[in-house]
């Protein structure tokens, strides 16, 4: 459970929206000097009745002064034009709990095996079953390896609490997307439904925007980081994506969609970032040359929906889109060429939007499955077990979070081989930070992050996974700092 005094700061979060209302930048230094304060009375060592006593009298007095709280007009709306309302009943979705337990791996693209995933997992899966019932390591070198670690147990590495910074260059518009630039700690870049893109660097402090990127003329859906940071390609809704340089900001290259229809994802092809894969509204899935600005002979494909979210397998050989109407698809990518040939379909519930794809492969001494998390509007957050190398997926269990409307994202922790277990983040319409332990069987959750008035879209850890960016359909940005042992 959450310490009290984030409950509190939970509740004035979701009050702040009614606090003078046309002077937005007030709200955000309240919020963080609330923070400031709570953080610093917790320290006096007050009894936990009077704690919860205080908490419980704080929400009765707000609900007094400002009445019923009520969903953000400019939430509901950013989650009309993304995602179509499902247009079944979101029924409940059985487990395939064979096998609760799931291992984790410090994910890197570079050091990824390119061999078969069938293979691999048979492998992993042989060496796994040798071991003694929840084990976690399969080999004693992976001792050591906890050890650089710290020997911390996943709940005392996860938990984040304080708040380092707050962003609100965006206010009152979306920020569908937040992500920390590759290998880096310090650098932070997030999207906005106001058609810009925010640069952010958090040290030196304090934290600062170090520019804006204007240029589109409608809501920028989704960006993303090239490997070396030094550029980064965003999708809009006004049926463009656009190439800029990090280091100055400027506009490179502007490249309109082949269909003319709006952009709502991209993503970078791991190996080779001269192509960019797009996915739009008119159910399209485009490989894009950035260099040309032309389409790639071949690299098309169209799945039953708009297309909003796409993954890469590490070696880029496997491509996963997921589209409004519930369908995953698995593409094989002709390394050579940039075409694109469709292999396996999943329905993961007709008529729920996918709307966030995250592919780990967990290809090392600790682990045993490629693995993927999917959010699909059915208050649950989806992990999938990659079975070949066509890409079938096999779900192996889910999580509770709320989550029937809203384009909601997750990612796995960038580091998950040296502990005991293994960690994913998302986030989620009850305006908080979720995390999950994916190997165990009962109480996954490891801890919950309150602060945000709005549905959490996004987030994001840096590098060394001491910070973590969250961002929600508000516009406001939250970043947090892990708790000091």
């Amino acid at each position: 459970m959450a310490a009290v005094w984030q409950q509190v700061l939970a509740v004035d979060a979701r009050y702040n929206a009614y606090r003078t209302p046309t002077f937005p930048q007030f709200r955000t230094q309240y919020i963080r000097r609330r923070s400031q304060l709570l953080r610093e009375n917790a320290k006096a060592g007050h009894p936990p009745a009077l704690r919860r006593q205080y908490l419980r009298l704080r929400g009765q007095l707000l609900g007094q002064r400002y009445g019923p709280l009520s969903e953000p007009g400019s939430a509901r709306a950013y989650s009309n034009s993304i995602v179509r309302s499902s247009r079944t009943t979101l029924d409940r979705m059985e487990d395939f709990e064979d096998d609760p337990r799931a291992l984790g791996a410090r994910g890197h693209r570079r050091s990824v095996s390119r061999g078969s995933y069938q293979l691999q997992a048979q492998m992993n899966r042989a060496v796994y079953e040798d071991r003694p019932p929840g084990s976690v390591v399969p080999t004693s070198a992976a001792e050591a390896s906890r050890a650089m670690a710290g020997d911390t147990s996943l709940s005392e590495n996860y938990a984040f609490a304080g708040m380092y910074h707050v962003f609100d260059q965006h206010v009152d518009e979306a920020v569908p997307r937040v992500r920390f630039a590759n290998d880096d700690r310090h650098r932070l870049a997030c999207c906005s439904l106001d058609g810009s893109i925010s640069l952010c660097q958090l040290v030196p402090a304090p934290p600062t925007v170090l520019r804006m990127l204007r240029g589109h003329t409608r809501g920028v859906s989704d960006f993303a980081w090239s490997l070396s940071n030094d550029i980064l390609v965003s999708t809009s809704l006004d049926a463009t994506m656009r190439i800029w340089a990090s280091e100055d900001g400027r506009c490179i290259r502007e490249i309109p969609d082949p269909d003319s229809a709006e952009l709502l994802c991209c993503t970078f092809q791991p190996v080779n970032n001269n192509l960019t894969v797009v996915g739009n509204a008119k159910h399209n899935v485009h490989v894009m040359n950035i260099s040309t600005g032309k389409k790639v002979k071949g690299g098309s494909s169209k799945l039953t929906g708009r297309v909003l979210a796409l993954s890469f397998d590490a070696p880029g050989r496997l491509l996963w889109a997921g589209d409004d109407r519930g369908s995953v698809f698995s593409f094989l990518f002709d390394m050579a060429t940039g075409k694109l040939t469709k292999a396996k379909r999943l329905v993961v519930h007709e008529g729920s939007p996918v709307t966030s794809i995250s592919a780990r492969s967990w290809v090392s001494r600790e682990a045993r499955d490629p693995s993927l998390l999917i959010n699909a509007c059915l208050n649950k957050l989806l992990l999938y077990r990659v079975v070949d190398n066509e890409g079938t997926l096999q779900l192996k269990r889910s999580f509770p979070i709320e989550q029937s409307s809203h384009p909601v994202r997750s990612i796995f922790c960038p580091l998950m081989s040296f502990r005991q277990g293994a960690c994913v983040v998302t986030g989620s319409e009850d305006m908080c930070v979720h995390f999950f332990d994916v190997e165990r069987a009962a109480k996954a959750a490891v801890n919950k992050l309150q602060g945000h008035s709005a549905p959490v879209l996004d987030v994001s850890f840096n590098c060394d996974e001491s910070l973590l960016a969250s961002s929600d359909a508000s516009g406001m940005v939250i970043v947090w700092r892990r708790e000091q042992k």
